[in-house]
Parts: C-alpha cells; sequence; structure tokens
C-alpha cells in the first residue's frame, strides 16, 4: 500500500492530462525559458545555485506555460512530484537542498513533453547537463536524462519495464571504449538509431522512404511480433505499431533490423506507372489466400499495404498479377504515381523528402486521388487519430498535417493532376484556411473539397451533410460516401471594414473572407465573451461538454444585461443601395447568412414554404418585402445571401431548440452596407472581436468547389411515408 508521502507526490492521469493541455496552447520551448532563469536572465535571482524553490518553480511554468493565473494548488502538486522523484532516484549527493528541485530536470522532462524533432531534444538534453561544457556526460549524468525520459514515458502510457533495458542497451552499445562517459556526436548517433526512444521523443517523420511511422499501440486481443513471431504480452499488451503498413513489434524488437516499410514513391522514371504490390509480413487472422484458397495461419502470409490482397509466403509471385489498389483505388495515390525530380524541374522545393528528394505527380488516369488535410488540434485528440488513419488507408504522402506548413505543400504537390478530391478533417476555420489558400495558389484546377467535421460547430459541414461532428466512425464508409458526393459551387464573400476613426481601429478584423456567416450584436456578444474566457483561462475549456456549459453561462448573463438592445439605434444597413427599414421591431442581433447553418446547427433563416396568394419572388439583386420573403429559400450557389434580425438570447434558444422556426426575415441581397455609430461585437465565421464605430461593406468574391454527400436514406417504419 502506497504511503502519505508517495501519494502526496504523484500525479493522476487527470492532472497529466491537465498538464498536457497547457503545454498545447503554450508557443514557447523549454530551451527559450530556462535562459531567462541563468545568470544574467531576468528571472535568475529566483534561481539558486542550479535549484528552484517553490516560488521560482511556479513563476517557471507561468513563463513556459505562458499563464498568467497558474492554479496555485496544481504547481504545488508539480513541485512535490519532481522532489518525490529526486528522492526515489537520485543520489544523495546529487538531491537538490533545501526544499528545492533541479532547474535541469525540470528542463527534461518538459522537452520529452513538447513538440519537437528527436535530434533536437537529444542535443537539447546533452547540453543541458553537460555542465562544463566539454562536450562529455558521465553515467551519472546519462542516468538522470534518463530517468527523466522514464518519468515522462510512464505518465505517457508506457510500460517502462520494457523501455529501461531498451535504453540501458543503447548506452552499452555507445560507451565502446567503456569509458563511462559519451559524447554529443555518440548520444545523438545512439538515440537516432533507438527506434522506441524516438518514438518516445515524438518522432512524427521517417529520414527517407522505407522507414516505418511508429507508435506506441494497446492491443485488445491477441497480437504477434513481426520480428520475434511472440505474442504481446504484459499488461497493457504494447507494442511498436506503423501507421502507415500495420507492421508490429516488441518495444525491444523495433532496433533489430525489422522489415522494411511499404515504399512511398518510386526512385527512377523507367518505374512509373508499373503497379506493382508492396509486401509485408502481417497476421492475416486466418484469411484465405487469394492464390490457393486456403487458410493463412499465424504470420504464415503477407499482405499487400495498397490492395490488402493476402497471400502465403510461398504464393507471392513477383508481378502477378498487378497490384489495383484494392477497394480505395479511386482515392489511392500509389507509390507508381511518383517520382524524383531535380531541382531545375521544380525551383519551389516544397515537396523535399529528409533524404533530398524532390517529389512530383505523375499524371493517374480513371482515377480521383484524394489529397487529406488534417488539423491534429481540432476535435481534442480526434484529429491526431484521424491523420494515422489516413496514414495506413492511403499513401503517407497524400495526408498532410495542417500545423506543419499549412496546406500550400500539397496543394503544389497535387498542382498538375486533372482530377483529384480535397478532404479537409477539421472545423470551419480549417476549412477557411484551406479555401483561402486554394484561391492564393497557382494550380491548373480548383478541386472539389470534402469536410470530416472534428470538434463542435461544424456549420460547413452540416449544410454539406457531413455531420455535426466525426464520432469515430469508419473512415472506409466516408470514403465511400466522398465517391458517391456531388460537387456543388459555394458562394464566398469579401468583407471590407473600414473604421471611421483611423486612429481607433480596435481588435484587429479576423478574415477578410466570408464562408458562412457574419453577424453583428447579442450572438457576436456571447461569442467574444466566450473567445477572451478561453484565451485567459483555457484549461476551463478543455472538453466539449464544459464549453457548452460556459456557453451557456454566458448567454444567461447576456440575457440579463442585455448589452445590445436598441442595436437599430446605432446602425444602419443598405441593401444594393437600397435603405432596410428596421422600424417597429426591436432586434439585439444582426445576421448575415451564407449558409443555413450557424451556431452549430442552428437555421436562422428558416424553411420557406408559399402560401396561398402571395407572388412568387421574383429572382433580383435585393428582396425586402416582407410577404415576398417568406417564400425565399436559400441557395449556397445563388450569389445571395440572407439577412436576419433577431430579437434576444432567448429567441436564438427558442431556434435551437425548435420552439420556434426562424429569426425576422429582413432581407434577400447580392450586396450590403452597415454603418455602425458606437463599438459593437462582431463576429465572422464564429470568429468574434470589438469593433468601434465603423463602415463595413460586403460583396461577392468568388465560388469554391465543394462535395454534398448524398442524402441519408430513412430507415425505420417510423421513417415510412
Amino acid at each position: 500500500m502506497a504511503s502519505a508521502d508517495e501519494t502526496e507526490g504523484a500525479l493522476t492521469p487527470v492532472d497529466f492530462i491537465q498538464l498536457q493541455h497547457y503545454m498545447e496552447e503554450s508557443s514557447l520551448r523549454v530551451r527559450d525559458v530556462i535562459k531567462e532563469f541563468h545568470p544574467g536572465g531576468r528571472y535568475a535571482k529566483h534561481t539558486s545555485g542550479e535549484c528552484l524553490g517553490v516560488e521560482g518553480f511556479c513563476l517557471f511554468l507561468k513563463t513556459y506555460l505562458e499563464v498568467e493565473h497558474f492554479p496555485p494548488n496544481f504547481c504545488q502538486k508539480l513541485f512535490r512530484y519532481f522532489q518525490q522523484a529526486e528522492q526515489d532516484g537520485s543520489p544523495k549527493s546529487s538531491m537538490a537542498k533545501g526544499g528545492r528541485v533541479f532547474l535541469r530536470d525540470v528542463s527534461c522532462y518538459f522537452s520529452v513533453l513538447e513538440e519537437g524533432q528527436p535530434r533536437e531534444k537529444l542535443e537539447f538534453t546533452f547540453k543541458l547537463y553537460d555542465k562544463d561544457g566539454n562536450g562529455l556526460l558521465d553515467s551519472s549524468e546519462v542516468d538522470r536524462i534518463i530517468a527523466q525520459m522514464m518519468r515522462a514515458a510512464d505518465y505517457l502510457g508506457w510500460d517502462v519495464t520494457e523501455l529501461r533495458p531498451v535504453l540501458k542497451e543503447m548506452m552499452t552499445a555507445i560507451d565502446v571504449d567503456d569509458s563511462g562517459t559519451v559524447t554529443l556526436e555518440e548520444w545523438v548517433k545512439g538515440g537516432m538509431n533507438n527506434v522506441p526512444l524516438l518514438v518516445l521523443l515524438g518522432l512524427r517523420m521517417t529520414e527517407k522512404d522505407g522507414q516505418h511511422i511508429w507508435r506506441l499501440k494497446h492491443f485488445n486481443k491477441p497480437t504477434y511480433c513481426g520480428v520475434c513471431e511472440n505474442m504481446l504480452l504484459g499488461l497493457g499488451k504494447q507494442g511498436l505499431y506503423c501507421n502507415c503498413c500495420a507492421y508490429t513489434v516488441h518495444n525491444q524488437c523495433a532496433n533489430k533490423n525489422p522489415e522494411p516499410c511499404a515504399r512511398t514513391f518510386v526512385k527512377t522514371k523507367q518505374e512509373i506507372g508499373k503497379a506493382t504490390h508492396d509486401w509485408i509480413k502481417a497476421d492475416c487472422n486466418s484469411s484465405k489466400c487469394q492464390v490457393c484458397f486456403k487458410k493463412i495461419k499465424t504470420l504464415a502470409g503477407k499482405r499487400c499495404v495498397w490492395c490488402q490482397e493476402t497471400r502465403h509466403d510461398e504464393c507471392v509471385v513477383p508481378g502477378v498479377p498487378k497490384c489495383d489498389c484494392g477497394p480505395l483505388k479511386d482515392h489511392i495515390l500509389p507509390p507508381w504515381a511518383i517520382y524524383p525530380i531535380s531541382k531545375e524541374e521544380d525551383t519551389n522545393l516544397l515537396n523535399v523528402t529528409p533524404d533530398g528528394h524532390i517529389l512530383q505527380i505523375a499524371p493517374i488516369l480513371d482515377t480521383h486521388p484524394l489529397l487529406v488535410f488534417v488539423n491534429p488540434k481540432s476535435g481534442g485528440k480526434q484529429g491526431e487519430r484521424v491523420l494515422r488513419k489516413f496514414q495506413g488507408l492511403l499513401n503517407p504522402r497524400q495526408v498532410y498535417n495542417l500545423t506543419s506548413g499549412g496546406p500550400i505543400r500539397g496543394l503544389h504537390f497535387f498542382r498538375n493532376l486533372r482530377q483529384f478530391r480535397i478532404l479537409v478533417c477539421g472545423g470551419d476555420g480549417t476549412v477557411g484556411w484551406l479555401l483561402d489558400a486554394i484561391d492564393k495558389v497557382n494550380i491548373s484546377v480548383h478541386p472539389p473539397v470534402a469536410v470530416l467535421p472534428l470538434g463542435t460547430g461544424n456549420d460547413m459541414a452540416r449544410c454539406l451533410r457531413w455531420g455535426g461532428g466525426y464520432e469515430g466512425s469508419d473512415l472506409k464508409e466516408i470514403l465511400k460516401e466522398i465517391e458517391g458526393s456531388e460537387r456543388i459551387p459555394l458562394d464566398r464573400w469579401s468583407i471590407r471594414v473600414t473604421p471611421k476613426n483611423p486612429q481607433d481601429a480596435g481588435d484587429p478584423v479576423p478574415y477578410e473572407i466570408m464562408n458562412n456567416y457574419f453577424s453583428i450584436g447579442v450572438d457576436a456578444s456571447i461569442a467574444h465573451r466566450f473567445h477572451s474566457m478561453r484565451e485567459k483561462h483555457p484549461q476551463k475549456f478543455n472538453s466539449r461538454m464544459k464549453n457548452k456549459l460556459m456557453y451557456f453561462e454566458f448567454a444567461t448573463s447576456e440575457s440579463f444585461s442585455a448589452s445590445c438592445k436598441n442595436l437599430k439605434d446605432c446602425l444602419s444597413i443598405t441593401c444594393c443601395g437600397k435603405p432596410l427599414n428596421l422600424d417597429n421591431i426591436s432586434l439585439e442581433g444582426i445576421a448575415i447568412l451564407n449558409i443555413p447553418s450557424m451556431h452549430g446547427g442552428s437555421n436562422l433563416w428558416g424553411e420557406s414554404k408559399k402560401a396561398d396568394g402571395v407572388p412568387e419572388a421574383v429572382h433580383s439583386e435585393v428582396i425586402t418585402d416582407r410577404e415576398l420573403l417568406k417564400a425565399v429559400t436559400q441557395d449556397i450557389s445563388d450569389k445571395r445571401f440572407e439577412v436576419v434580425g433577431l430579437e434576444g438570447v432567448l429567441e436564438m434558444g427558442q431556434i435551437y431548440t425548435g420552439l420556434k422556426s426562424a429569426g425576422h426575415r429582413l432581407a434577400q441581397t447580392s450586396e450590403i452596407t452597415i454603418s455602425t455609430t458606437k463599438a459593437l461585437p462582431m463576429q465572422i465565421d464564429g470568429e468574434p472581436w470589438m469593433q468601434p464605430p465603423c463602415e463595413i461593406r460586403i460583396i461577392h468574391k468568388n465560388q469554391a468547389n465543394m462535395l454534398m454527400a448524398a442524402p441519408t436514406k430513412p430507415s425505420g417504419f417510423f421513417h415510412l411515408k
């Protein structure tokens, strides 16, 4: 049974998750912050020798995590955690004295957890512990580095009883002369050749083609190692799993020359178009061989990475038949369509592999390769899981992490293809980011875009029938839906905001283009308060449920304060030069709608039905007649948008819950000018800001090609009509 002291010095999984959330929100690196605590730095007075007291430790956390008000209780708990770890793992002579912790140990621990390349982390940790700068670490210093790595690995879900011997073997191997010291070159070389350590340090890309994209995985069914062919055992049944080819090994077997991963491109132009299988040793789960049609025993067969065909080892005959890329052939960009070119053929150098190959795509007939962009920060950890899954379903060369250079690299890579589709995985902001990039990049065609919604809101995905949020369904089914989807143009609008007093610019306007909606007043006020609070206290907004509760709290507060009451008295609106009459309506908000979804599914315009005796609306530049507006329907491709008035928070809630069908229909128009006389909250596509008196002009910009999913087929007795 754990003692009280041990319990007090431990972090719970919830504590660790909270710490990771803080780190994800921070833009700083440990190497930048630690300088401030060294002699000559701003916070050097808080360092005693090489140690930090609790006050200095809390200051370090606030600085590194960029949080002004870090919870004191959590800070104390983390401080006790580092103290306890030193008592457990350090010799008495190297322990911090008098209720302090070593700055080096704290910095080393956080450097393992933060984003970054393994080589950089190895160099940083070496220099961190090379106190005298002689380019050598002794065994005790190396042990301290490994101790911090083990503690980080423990909370990341690793089985440290397996990992520790792997690192000890590495140290034995790199200390060739048995001197008990290690040089920087030996340390980096040993680390870069140790697969489990690279995965722990956050390996995100391979050095050259044919290397596995490893990650730690826990298995809930019998799984076998591809190297030693023994079952993965232990409490967590964990091993290293390749995202691309699904090859699996024990942690300790990863350094024993496993089979190479599938190629992702061909090395010469002579290989272009030669559709050959890429066979990987696999547990075929008693599936049938495609040649002899007999069952394949455990690890007695191979699987093609591209077409998923399985065969016995002895039934694999090179080149017969050709690989057709299987059920996903319309989406896969096969390796025989990607080849290296010279620097003279592509001077942009946007698609260069780590080992120096500049890649280009050859024309592909009768298929529509899918270019996938994933925002891993959308939807919590959802984005990371989606990124990994697509790397396994498709060629990793066609799957891009948007936090690593944005969408330009992928668009440039696909620039010569005449027929391809795009799938963007993220929220509305991510969709807008991609559409802006397509406008700016020089590509021969503007491909259609499908949306996999991550996170909350997702109004664009809702109106294109892709749903309000991805819930973990089979991505193969989503790829099938993309094949059967319909291309549809989406209107996009330019927004120009001109302050009446140039000296009083206010907050920066978030976007110059509207894809979804623009609003002034009550809903923007709630969004602005929510956004401001989230920036100050990101730890309070780390789950979908917390976000909804916080939003509800701000909405309730706004309903009492009515900060946008009598909105019509402080603005005027003209549609295509025609003044909009707001008399006899009490409004707290104005919304301009390009799509029939806002606030995560609310249709403020509502359904349109032609009543008897009401003339049909004529398609014109502007319609403001209240009777004619009753029959006007929304169309995301008609180069028109709709203007709606909102009475207040209560009406917004009624529309969202279905108690009321719509807001007040004010106009349908192709151009609008809004003039304000006081500072008002505004938002574009969910991004709010506070704007001093200004003139806002919205005009049509262009149309983007989008993909709309087929209507879902109703099922069950109660859906029959």
